[in-house]
């Protein structure tokens, strides 16, 4: 009877900083150009990766990590639906205020943002951020002047600022979101002389590239620091601390599984963490435990990403035929040669083949093995061919 209460892995969540792993070289590198913000000089970071990469995760170490180590007011803002400059800065002004409510130097930077504050909640225990449109317009037209006003007002308890932007997809493909922030640096390095800010963005690198599209000078800007795949060794540390955590021990072989199939994405650490967890019966995971959460964890990962954006996508049977082959022929192959592929396809998926992979790499479901030559392709992940092979079983 499997009786445990709660999961120490969140999957769909940034990890808990306490459980973060790995990433040595590029907090290092970060916190550099943190240490040259708090000496006076602004600086801005495009924190870029793929999905799942661990984007948040890293940007939400690096946030405590500077809030507690460095005497930074440090702040981490989500811009997911956020489609506006105005909106934008008023996420940035609400969460500073939401960060120092609990300060007894409150009252020195809530005098700046006046009548605005709305208490909520009994005994005003949360507080927002909530002025008019058009001061709001003012606020994004003045934006330098704003962060300058309230680094002096903390200047005595703290040493400047550190603002994530994240998950801001949507705005960055904006032309005014791109000259709005070229205008800010500029106007920041002419006309103040200290400017204790650190802002790190942080977004998909085609994002990137769209940001530095429309704005060309942008790239000359950010400090690009790009995040790849954890390494074997790391994944396997990161689920010896977690499971450590719930007084869980992991046999060898069990471990080897569920290094393997995360393919070193955090994303993908957490899902088979925490279906393996629930597998478990007796706070020692063995193979078979391992087996039924990796089986289970492909199912979930298959919900959330493979439904949604492929099998709702894909109305061409014969599309749905070339994936089901693929995934049953495949599902525990590294790459796969499109020539082979085809020798087990029909003369009609033959026609359409060619269009079939260009349209599930746009997906995102694979990618050219460039290392195994030319035709040479794999998953992205070793979840995606799992859940395929399951829907070809059921389809069956």
């Amino acid at each position: 009877m499997n009786d445990k209460e709660k999961s120490p892995f969140t999957p769909g969540s940034p990890v808990p900083v306490e459980l973060f792993v790995g990433r040595t070289e590029k907090i290092t590198e970060i916190l550099r150009y943190v240490t040259q913000a708090s000496s006076g000089k602004q600086e801005n970071v495009f924190l870029a990766g793929d999905r799942g990469i661990g984007k948040s995760s890293l940007a939400a170490f690096l946030r405590y990590f500077v809030a507690t180590k460095r005497n930074i007011l440090s702040i981490h803002v989500f811009g997911g639906g956020v489609s506006t400059l105005e909106e934008m800065v008023r996420h940035i002004l609400d969460q500073l205020l939401k960060e120092t409510k609990d300060e007894v130097w409150f009252k020195h930077i809530s005098q700046f943002f006046g009548k605005h504050i709305k208490e909520m909640g009994l005994f005003g225990i949360s507080v927002s951020f909530n002025p008019p449109e058009q001061d709001l317009k003012d606020l994004v037209r003045n934006f330098p002047e704003v962060l300058s006003n309230i680094v002096e007002k903390i200047k005595k308890e703290k040493e400047g600022l550190f603002i994530v932007l994240d998950d801001i997809n949507g705005l960055v493909e904006k032309p005014e979101f791109a000259n709005w922030y070229k205008s800010f640096v500029d106007e920041v390095a002419t006309h103040y002389k200290h400017f204790p800010v650190f802002i790190m963005l942080t977004g998909l690198p085609e994002k990137r590239d769209i940001l530095s599209t429309l704005q060309p000078s942008l790239m000359r800007i950010f400090r690009v620091v790009e995040i790849e795949k954890l390494s074997d060794e790391e994944v396997k540390n990161f689920f010896s601390t977690t499971f450590e955590s719930a007084k869980i021990k992991v046999e060898p072989d069990a471990m080897e599984l569920m290094v393997d199939y995360s393919s070193g994405l955090p994303l993908l650490m957490h899902e088979i963490g925490d279906a393996t967890f629930w597998a478990d019966e007796d706070s020692v995971i063995d193979e078979d435990d391992a087996v039924g959460g990796i089986l289970n964890a492909a199912e979930a990962v298959g919900k959330k990403y493979l439904d949604p954006k492929v099998y709702r996508a894909i109305r061409s049977e014969r599309y749905r035929s070339i994936l089901r082959k693929l995934g049953g022929e495949y599902k525990f192959a590294e790459t796969f040669k499109k020539k082979e592929v085809e020798a087990n396809l029909t003369e009609l998926e033959k026609k359409v083949f060619h269009n079939f992979l260009i349209k599930m790499r746009k997906l995102g479901v694979i990618e050219s093995d460039l290392e195994s030559g030319s035709g040479a392709y794999r998953f992205v992940n070793e979840m995606y061919p799992l859940y395929i092979w399951r829907e070809s079983e059921r389809s069956k």
